[in-house]
């Protein structure tokens, strides 16, 4: 029997050239990379090298913008264009009225800690909770632009005393933390509950017991206050409305239907009008109507729940009705099937569409300028009409930073609406 002789593979059967370099692990990592995605062939080339040089271009004008822009005063001098935030930074952060309320600013800031507390504690770890924790990078993505953003605003300040305060936050916020672990299960039964109840002391605290106070707001603390109590009101009321939608109680069920559809039919704008100007009329004349930033919310929350009741009808299509079987041949109530196996699915499908809602709420804000409420961006009109700034070109240094500071809202809203996404699997079976 005759055998096969294999032969192993010299140096000679894959000649190389005596003068080529060895590759290196740079060549097969960095430089490969570059050149199989940047200069794979002539039009990739050119297209990189174009597009290189209008980026380098933007960024070199964006660094003068930012490092060394300065104007002309009236008197021949030169000022740098970032003054009019430094001097106005009060304006910027709670309006202009603040200061002759009898709030104060210790309560304000007992107010801001209580809402660093509160985050703390919904963030904190559940005993027995067996998700992973989140990564190192999930942690930079969903603090760096809140760092970020105070960072920026302290930069504008002119004593320490502010940024002592704001480093003072994350004592509350890590001590929030560690509380659920401490607590008995029979408490934690009742977060949700807990923390509605500081969201409404650091509510009081701020407005000094005394909600009317909450007109004297402005700048970005009506922002803040108009956008997350109307998020927070809008979002069970928005749920509801779904529930009813989608039920079978004669008398219900239309009134459902047309409320989502009459709200929907209105721009935003006339129903801030209405809450403005009409709303006071439905009131007894023995009755003292609320003050004109709570009808304002009131306006906010009843549009925006027409538009989470139908993300929420989505949701609850998207569930498929063999779960609804299952629970009844358990013998689950419709009640108890919709509270614990629907519902819950329908608001987990639901998560993007919603904090996209959220979001465009949280800039529906800026609309607070036609009733004469300056949040962020309204009260920078009367700042750039006053005859210090006035037709000095401050206007891009202006718009720049409002800009930044919405950005940092809605991009941590969007990075915890991933996380969350993330916990619960959505988009995953």
């Amino acid at each position: 029997m005759s055998t096969i002789k294999t032969q192993t593979p010299g140096p000679e059967d894959n000649p190389v050239a005596p003068d080529a370099p060895m590759p290196t692990g740079l060549d097969h990592g960095l430089r490969g990379l570059i050149r199989e995605n940047l200069f794979k062939d002539a039009k990739n080339s050119i297209l990189t090298i174009v597009f290189g040089l209008i980026l380098g271009y933007v960024l070199y004008r964006a660094s003068i913008f930012v490092f060394f822009n300065e104007k002309v005063t009236p008197d021949g001098g030169m000022r740098n264009s970032w003054d009019i935030i430094s001097s106005q930074l009060i304006r910027y952060m709670v309006g202009t009225q603040f200061d002759g309320t009898n709030i104060g600013y210790p309560m304000l800031w007992a107010a801001i800690y209580t809402i660093a507390f509160t985050l703390g504690f919904a963030s904190g770890r559940l005993p027995g909770d067996t998700s992973p924790p989140m990564t190192t990078r999930t942690k930079l993505g969903i603090i760096a632009p809140p760092v970020l953003a105070m960072a920026v605003i302290l930069s504008f300040t002119d004593t320490i005393t502010p940024t002592l305060l704001v480093i003072g936050l994350a004592v509350p916020f890590f001590l929030g933390q560690r509380i659920p672990a401490l607590l008995p299960e029979s408490v934690l039964h009742r977060r949700t509950l807990i923390m509605t109840g500081l969201v409404l002391l650091a509510f009081l605290l701020e407005t000094g017991f005394n909600p009317g106070n909450v007109d004297n707001f402005g700048g970005l603390l009506l922002t803040v206050n108009v956008a997350f109590i109307s998020i927070a009101a809008c979002f069970p009321l928005g749920v509801i409305l779904a529930l009813t939608r989608r039920s079978s109680f004669p008398l219900l069920r239309p009134v459902a239907v047309l409320y989502i559809e009459l709200i929907r039919g209105v721009p935003l704008i006339t129903l801030l009008f209405m809450g403005e100007f009409a709303l006071r009329f439905f009131f007894p004349s023995t009755f003292e109507p609320p003050a004109s930033v709570i009808r304002a919310i009131i306006m906010f929350t009843l549009f925006s729940a027409a538009y989470v009741a139908e993300i929420v009808r989505g949701g609850l299509q998207s569930v498929p009705g063999g779960q609804t079987e299952a629970g009844q041949a358990v013998g689950l109530s419709p009640v108890t099937i919709t509270r614990k196996i629907v519902l819950p699915q329908a608001l987990r499908n639901s998560i993007p569409a919603l904090v996209g809602q959220f979001i465009a709420l949280l800039k529906d804000t800026t609309l607070l300028i036609i009733i004469s409420q300056f949040d962020l961006l309204g009260v920078s009109d009367p700042i750039l009409a006053s005859p210090e700034f006035q037709n000095q070109g401050y206007a891009p240094e202006v718009y720049a930073f409002v800009a930044f500071i919405f950005w940092v809202m809605c991009f941590s809203m969007s990075r915890a609406s991933q996380r969350l996404e993330t916990k619960l699997g959505v988009g995953t079976r």
